[in-house]
């Protein structure tokens, strides 16, 4: 049986998308490693990239109707992974929205399908929840129901506010805040276990140490 998750790990090393060594995130944190979506920038690697979303989402046993692209990167990512579910036999319209509300032509703030039914959101991360927020709003203000939200890596590490950290993650506020699941191709477990893995590259195995220390540090229970 293929490791799906796995899987994806191997494919954000080898794309360098997720790399590792000494970062800091926009919480100010020193992170081992870092993700980065917006360098899935090549025919290729968005291809593939929107297998392993369309295969997550068919897998999580979710029932949708339509997916929702949030600004900017969603709408790379939704419009990518309804071709991929249209190659799997799963036809599925996608909408995403403007920053800016358009006063001319179809207008609005979204572009694409009517929202409509069950809308699964499709980002890359989830930082501090405010695309999920702003998206479910849109999609709730439009008589449709957000079903779940689909993202490439949960990094399973609580946040913090005024300086006290949260005893959740901003995934899991987001599921527990909006009542819906949030799906991921992967996260924070699966990396751990890449690089303790035999498969993973020798040089990278010396980061192990250093993801597990920040783990215990900032990860949830």
């Amino acid at each position: 049986m293929k490791n799906l998750r796995q899987e994806f790990i191997a494919f954000s090393v080898a794309t360098g998308v997720l790399r590792f060594g000494e970062f800091t995130t926009k919480a100010g944190r020193q992170s081992p490693y870092f993700f980065n979506a917006g360098l899935f920038h090549e025919g290729a690697t968005l291809a593939q990239l929107a297998q392993f979303y369309a295969q997550t989402l068919l897998d999580s046993g979710v029932q949708f109707d339509m997916l929702f692209g949030p600004a900017y990167k969603g709408i790379t990512l939704a419009s990518a992974t309804a071709v991929a579910l249209a190659g799997k036999g799963r036809n599925t319209s996608f909408a995403f929205n403007r920053k800016e509300a358009k006063d001319h032509g179809e207008g609005g703030t979204i572009v694409g399908a009517k929202l409509q039914g069950k809308v699964v959101i499709i980002d890359d991360v989830i930082s501090a929840g405010t695309s999920v927020r702003e998206s479910v709003a849109m999609i709730r203000a439009a008589g449709a129901e957000p079903a779940a939200v689909l993202i490439a890596l949960d990094r399973m590490e609580r946040g913090a506010k005024d300086g006290v950290m949260s005893e959740l993650s901003a995934v899991q506020e987001v599921a527990q805040t909006y009542g819906i699941p949030v799906i991921s191709i992967g996260n924070l477990d699966d990396l751990f276990t890449y690089l303790s893995g035999a498969t993973a590259d020798p040089a990278l195995q010396q980061y192990k140490e250093a993801v597990a220390a920040y783990r215990a540090q900032y990860g949830v229970a």
